[in-house]
């Protein structure tokens, strides 16, 4: 019996040894292409060796200092990479571990903001459904998934939640995107009134939606709405991107390709590629103006923020990024996969929906095209697909719940930015046959 808590505990795993570039490899030997990178995490594959260099240099020289008595030079030097390449306005880095403290910095950051400028009325939140910003309480109760939430919903802080901007469930027949967006931007206004503009906070969405719909991008127009609503009532906009930033979708930011300018962005996962545990809170120059010119203190911090070691494996991924121009690279594979996934599902029967941006793709699956019916939740199909695809050497990352937390499954992909043509054919091939087993036999 393995002493380890893991995730699943009625769940045997394979236990990984190596990696060799988008490959995970087992114990016996069985070769995994990482067509998610885990969890959108490992953008460089596993065995970048400048990234590897870098981790075992700054360990031999000072591994940690507690940010409470010192800063570090890769510290420094991972902010002002971060801030040279922001959106306009955004001045400052708050380094945690992950996405989730991520997260739970940008609401105290937003409430103290407040606080501190005397406007302690403003304590509302508003996200919007089927989000998802992480596991700790606050992230939690920020995030819109209704099973996520629902055993822990005692413990959860209130938050109102208005709709996704999914347009191949929410859009109306004859509606354009440009109108489905402005009518979810109505929304958002009609919620800031309901609660009162004077006590909302923040405004919390993901640019690119995630893990709870599979790659989900926003309609044209929508966030400049949504910043504008913001500005008016002086609600601070918190863009997360901890799954969708960092290059995932073809801009370092993927705020970049909505032509806003967030109050605070939530970065992790690509950020560190996997190579250590990292995460930050960009802060706008207006906060951090705000807590320096008043208490000069947030009131907030981890043990392990801004981690030495941590710092410089990630400093080292997004030199390694830039200099490779990976950049482009994701913009081309990420049209090559997109073209494979339509050629080859497009007319699938139970493929409903291929989207996404970059290397951030997801295929929505449903019982019936011609109306969007879903597959019955009890068969557990993303759960199937998951454990089909391993068979088949493919890692991918279905889920359910896609259209209310119960019903709907989806599958994601978020591969490494450094593959070749010839493992976008693998990608496809895999998926292809893992669909076919399992809705053959399912």
């Amino acid at each position: 019996m393995s002493h380890v808590f893991h995730r699943h505990l009625k769940q045997r795993y394979p236990t990984a040894v190596s990696g060799e570039g988008p490959y995970l490899i087992d114990a016996d030997g069985r070769r995994y292409l990482d067509a998610c990178g885990g969890a959108a995490v490992s953008c460089l594959g596993h065995s970048d060796a400048e990234v590897v260099e870098a981790i075992r240099e700054q360990v031999g020289r000072l591994a940690y200092a507690h940010s409470s008595f010192f800063t570090t030079e890769p510290m420094e030097a991972l902010a002002d990479f971060l801030v040279e390449r922001a959106p306009e306005g955004l001045s400052s880095v708050y380094f945690v571990s992950g996405g989730s403290e991520a997260v739970e910095a940008a609401l105290k950051l937003a409430r103290q903001y407040f606080v501190e400028r005397g406007e302690p009325e403003r304590r509302h939140l508003i996200a919007r459904r089927q989000s998802y910003h992480g596991n700790t309480l606050g992230a939690l109760a920020t995030g819109g998934n209704a099973w996520r939430r629902q055993q822990f919903e005692p413990l959860l802080v209130e938050v109102t939640h208005v709709s996704p901007c999914y347009a191949y469930r929410g859009q109306e027949p004859g509606e354009t995107p440009e109108a489905y967006g402005e009518r979810l931007a109505q929304e958002l206004e009609a919620e800031i009134q309901r609660l009162g503009p004077q006590t909302v906070m923040a405004f919390v969405a993901e640019p690119v939606v995630g893990a709870t719909l599979g790659a989900v991008p926003a309609v044209p127009g929508y966030f400049k709405r949504v910043r504008e609503i913001c500005d008016r009532h002086g609600i601070l906009l918190i863009l997360d991107e901890v799954m969708c930033g960092m290059g995932r979708t073809g801009s370092l930011f993927a705020a970049e390709q909505e032509g806003v300018s967030p109050d605070l962005v939530t970065i992790a996962k690509g950020l560190g590629a996997g190579y250590q545990p990292i995460g930050a809170t960009l802060v706008s120059e207006r906060i951090r103006a705000a807590i320096a010119e008043g208490s000069g203190f947030f009131q907030h911090g981890h043990t392990y923020i801004g981690h030495a070691t941590a710092c410089a494996a990630a400093l080292a991924v997004q030199r390694t990024i830039e200099s490779r121009d990976l950049l482009s690279r994701v913009r081309t594979l990420g049209e090559g996969l997109q073209g494979r996934l339509e050629d080859r599902f497009g007319e699938h029967p139970h493929v409903g929906d291929i989207r996404g941006r970059g290397l951030f793709r997801g295929l929505e699956l449903v019982a019936d095209r011609n109306d969007k019916t879903p597959f019955a939740p009890e068969r557990k199909l993303h759960a199937a697909i998951k454990r089909t695809a391993m068979d088949h050497g493919l890692m991918c990352y279905p889920m359910g719940g896609t259209i209310d937390g119960q019903r709907g499954d989806h599958i994601l992909l978020a591969p490494p930015f450094i593959l070749e043509e010839s493992h976008l054919d693998e990608i496809v091939d895999k998926l292809d046959a893992t669909l076919k087993t399992v809705l053959d036999h399912h």
